[in-house]
């Protein structure tokens, strides 16, 4: 027997993107403690992060044919309880090299939801006939500001990493099957290509600038996702409330803007939303690197938050949008060096924070912005058109 609410297939999306990172980002609030216990610096915990960037890339790369074999429905029902109950695992790691090793596994689950969420708002997009990525993607900002809120509440009340990720399995189980329990793939995009897409796609030239437009946006969300809770923590001795704070507090502000960032582009262009977004992204990143004040630096990482919110869609689209070769390829090649630069940036960062203190964990961010600031003419000077209202 089916269970699930029936939804329409806009607002499904929307629930496949907030559950998805609702799970994802309980872990994030939970790092200064996991830090404290493992006893390690920034170094070591960020290599260990990067067991789940190995694990991601992976299955990007490699369990496209294996999603086709099992199908979308059957992979994301049971991926999403999975990837809980890994994370759960995870934090039981007494080492580095052990949290590294458990995150792994969690990476093949994290790489397997993002194909297929991603291929549905797509499919949905193109079937509803108007925009919906940029919303699909402020839910699954939601829903990191959702896991931050409750992992900030979890941690100021003394609750373990480890009893609150083990309960996370049955809150995700249960929304996994009350909004998705109904999920039927929608339709394929009809393509003008015979050939699949490579597993690694060639950059090309006008694909490696549009890279240089989003490598600061990805850089600095994954900081603020991976660091801002420590950073709060070591540099203003901020409570566990107060450090969790701080990832909830980015990824609000993201969410906020990317649901209304659909309607700025339609009525500006692309480049200047871009660089608009970019200055704020600067002065975010500047307050967070200089600021002697606990509020200032909040408010530095709200306005991180909003400045990465649409850089990264709004350079898909200019991808997408490119006829020097197949759409699919340009996007795969954008796609695949930027989530490099998202998933192993970020915990590399911990390098920099051990040597040069947190605060430089961002600092180091700023000259890649500047660069953003300058390639975004690449995005385009007129409002993109869906493709599906040609």
């Amino acid at each position: 027997m089916t269970i699930g609410i029936n939804l329409p297939p806009q607002i499904r999306v929307f629930g496949a993107f907030f559950i998805y990172s609702f799970c994802m980002g309980s872990i994030y609030p939970r790092l200064p403690a996991i830090q404290t216990a493992m006893g390690v610096a920034e170094g070591a915990l960020g290599l260990s992060l990067i067991g789940a960037a190995v694990g991601t890339l992976a299955s990007l790369t490699f369990a496209g044919p294996l999603i086709e074999r099992i199908g979308y429905r059957r992979t994301l029902l049971s991926a999403l309880p999975l990837l809980a109950a890994l994370y759960a695992i995870a934090v039981w790691a007494p080492s580095p090299l052990t949290l590294f090793i458990l995150l792994v596994p969690v990476g093949f689950a994290i790489g397997a939801i993002e194909i297929i969420v991603n291929l549905e708002a797509d499919r949905v997009e193109h079937a509803v006939g108007y925009r919906i990525m940029n919303r699909a993607h402020a839910f699954w900002s939601f829903g990191f500001f959702s896991a931050g809120m409750v992992g900030a509440l979890v941690a100021q009340a003394g609750i373990s990493p480890q009893i609150h990720l083990l309960v996370m399995v049955p809150v995700i189980a249960l929304a996994t099957a009350l909004v998705l329990g109904r999920f039927s793939p929608a339709l394929h995009r009809a393509s003008n290509f015979a050939e699949d897409s490579p597993r690694f796609a060639r950059p090309s030239l006008a694909i490696l600038v549009l890279v240089c437009v989003t490598f600061s946006a990805v850089i600095m969300e994954g900081a603020g996702i991976d660091w801002s809770a420590i950073y709060m923590r070591d540099v203003f001795h901020a409570a566990p409330f107060g450090a969790g704070m701080a990832v909830a507090l980015g990824a609000g502000a993201q969410a906020l803007t990317r649901f209304f960032a659909d309607r700025f582009v339609d009525r500006w262009s692309p480049s200047i939303v871009a660089r608009g977004l970019l200055t704020l992204l600067g002065i975010g990143t500047v307050l967070v690197f200089v600021s002697p004040w606990q509020g200032a630096a909040y408010l530095g990482l709200a306005l991180m938050g909003m400045g990465t919110s649409a850089i990264f869609p709004l350079a898909m689209s200019a991808a997408a949008q490119r006829t020097d070769r197949p759409a699919a390829i340009n996007v795969a090649a954008l796609a695949q060096i930027s989530f490099v630069g998202f998933l192993l940036g970020p915990p590399l960062l911990g390098y920099v924070a051990e040597h040069f203190g947190i605060r430089w964990a961002f600092g180091i961010g700023l000259p890649l912005v500047v660069v953003s600031f300058i390639s975004a003419g690449a995005l385009g000077s007129r409002p993109p058109k869906l493709a599906a209202a040609a």
